[in-house]
């Protein structure tokens, strides 16, 4: 019968998908992850796991066991929360991970973050900002900010804030460049925007409903691009919630061209029994929500031109 470390190492090369990466989450070497699969799979009497190219993928019998070991895991969880007082009206303690878009990660966590761990000094926060789509399954992160609501999965999804972009440039370029009137005055100008290739979520394609022609200089950063911008590179969509940590900048064209897209605060769907998450998630959407109104706020005032 599968014991509590049994199910700990099943989970490890499941969310891995290799021996290599959940022996370094372990601390175990390859070799003994693999001999204590092929010993539960044998007390098991079912195969687990199937080896490919791309790794270790479940078997059927190996996803019907992921779904109990997740529960556990949760169960244990909880208990451990709770018996180390990690719940109840007390401050929240431990290590939460969270997952971000760099735009959100940089420019509205980080006061968000402050406050929180200020007032809950036991409180470890982890975060992971990354141009991509978090996959909570594999406990990347404990929970994750998306750019949209994903549609499948085992997931509790909760609309985090709405948030608005803007064309913006350096006043330098600006000053240097061709006046801009009219959308159609953008022809010419050199434009800032994502890596086609390496957009992740369709929801971060800005500049094809703005200027669909070539795009001077990209990348997968929203910061790079802002720091781009900044220079006086060009032009391109950046965050209201960015401006104001960006004075040289200001908004082009505001009563033609403005955005709006959400931000969704994405969860494992047992984790809604680990009131210690719960807690925290509860004081993350109020914080953000806050901190959003007030950079746009300020953004709206520091930088039309």
């Amino acid at each position: 019968m599968a014991d509590w470390d049994d199910l700990r190492l099943f989970l490890a090369v499941a969310r891995a998908e290799s021996l290599s990466g959940a022996g370094r989450q372990l601390r175990l070497d390859p070799a003994t992850v693999g001999r204590r699969v092929a010993r539960l799979e044998e007390a098991l009497s079912a195969r687990l796991f199937v080896k490919s190219p791309q790794g270790y993928a479940l078997t059927e019998d190996g996803q019907r066991l992921l779904d109990h070991a997740e529960r556990a895991e949760q169960a244990m969880l909880a208990a451990w929360e709770e018996l180390r007082g990690g719940g109840g009206d007390g401050g929240l303690s431990g290590q939460i991970r969270i997952g971000a878009p760099d735009g959100c990660a940089n420019y509205l966590l980080p006061q968000v973050l402050t406050e929180i761990c200020a007032e809950n000094p036991g409180l470890e926060v982890q975060v992971v900002a990354l141009p991509r789509v978090f996959n909570l399954s594999r406990r990347e992160a404990d929970m994750a900010i998306g750019v949209s609501r994903p549609e499948a999965g085992r997931l509790t999804v909760q609309k985090l804030t709405d948030y608005r972009l803007s064309l913006a440039a350096a006043r330098g370029y600006l000053a240097a460049s061709p006046p801009i009137e009219a959308p159609e005055d953008l022809r010419g100008h050199r434009m800032v925007g994502y890596i086609p290739d390496m957009i992740f979520d369709k929801e971060l394609d800005y500049l094809s409903g703005i200027a669909p022609g070539p795009v001077a200089l990209t990348s997968n950063s929203v910061s790079v691009q802002l720091n781009l911008l900044r220079a006086g590179a060009g032009l391109g969509v950046v965050h209201d919630f960015a401006l104001p940590a960006a004075p040289e900048l200001c908004r082009v064209l505001p009563d033609r061209i403005a955005l709006t897209r959400s931000f969704w605060l994405i969860r494992h769907v047992d984790d809604g029994r680990v009131d210690r998450l719960n807690r925290f998630a509860a004081r993350l959407v109020d914080g953000t929500r806050r901190e959003l109104q007030r950079l746009e706020s300020l953004s709206r005032a520091g930088a039309s031109g």
